[in-house]
């Protein structure tokens, strides 16, 4: 455990408004009134306590290059992008049928947004731009990791980036707490697989550089929640 992050700068992010959320949360309102609406209480509560997409958006460049969103889950980052006016091409792509389908549902009035359900140690699809690997490492194994790593920054354009928010192994309390919001999201039903494997950061960023990538320092991007959230920020020289 000997040299991981225990503590960093967090970066200056934000959760949504209460009225951000609650403008992207209706378009996951059941059609009839005594629907389900459990994802639509969800995603108020997540957008308007996790600064997640304040934190990944401020990373990502605005050159207009597509995004391909790993392990998408119901799209949320979508509804933000179109939200702060960015209309570049997205795909996202999740194992989770029944969320994919929910996702698409959600998003018929978002243009040039695409949904695939796709296990992602498949091959991935080819299409480069920007990556986004958001709170999904923990579910593979350490080599599943290894091999999505690689696959998705062979993805990134010259120029673009992998955005990885991910939890890692560092044995403190938020590391504890995390493990055990994780394996009951499994047990519940709202993740399909159990966690597996927390990464070591210096694992993650020797994986990436020998991909060609060049990385930063993880940094805390877990706000008020309990979470042992970090990002790590890997760009593609240009040159």
């Amino acid at each position: 455990m000997g040299g991981l992050p225990r503590t960093g700068t967090p970066l200056p992010c934000t959760a949504l408004t209460n009225a951000q959320a609650r403008s992207i949360a209706e378009a996951f309102r059941p059609v009839r009134v005594w629907g389900n609406r459990s994802d639509y209480f969800y995603i108020r509560s997540k957008l308007g306590s996790d600064p997640l997409y304040d934190g990944v958006l401020q990373q990502l460049p605005d050159d207009g290059q597509p995004v391909l969103d790993l392990g998408c889950g119901l799209g949320l980052f979508a509804h933000v992008l179109r939200q702060r006016g960015d209309s570049r091409c997205y795909l996202g792509v999740d194992l989770d049928a029944a969320k994919i389908a929910r996702a698409r549902r959600a998003a018929t009035q978002l243009d040039d947004v695409h949904f695939d359900c796709l296990d992602l140690q498949a091959p991935l699809p080819a299409r480069a731009g920007h990556v986004l690997l958001l709170d999904v490492l923990q579910y593979l194994e350490a080599g599943a990791q290894q091999a999505l790593l690689r696959a998705a920054s062979a993805r990134v354009v010259r120029g673009g980036r992998l955005l990885l928010r991910t939890p890692l192994a560092t044995g403190d309390g938020r590391d504890r707490t995390t493990r055990v919001a994780d394996r009951l999201a499994w047990l519940v039903g709202w993740m399909g697989t159990r966690p597996c494997h927390y990464p070591d950061p210096k694992v993650l960023q020797a994986t990436l550089t020998e991909a060609g990538l060049q990385v930063t320092a993880p940094r805390p991007l877990h706000g008020r929640t309990p979470f042992n959230s970090w990002l790590l920020v890997a760009e593609r020289p240009v040159l």
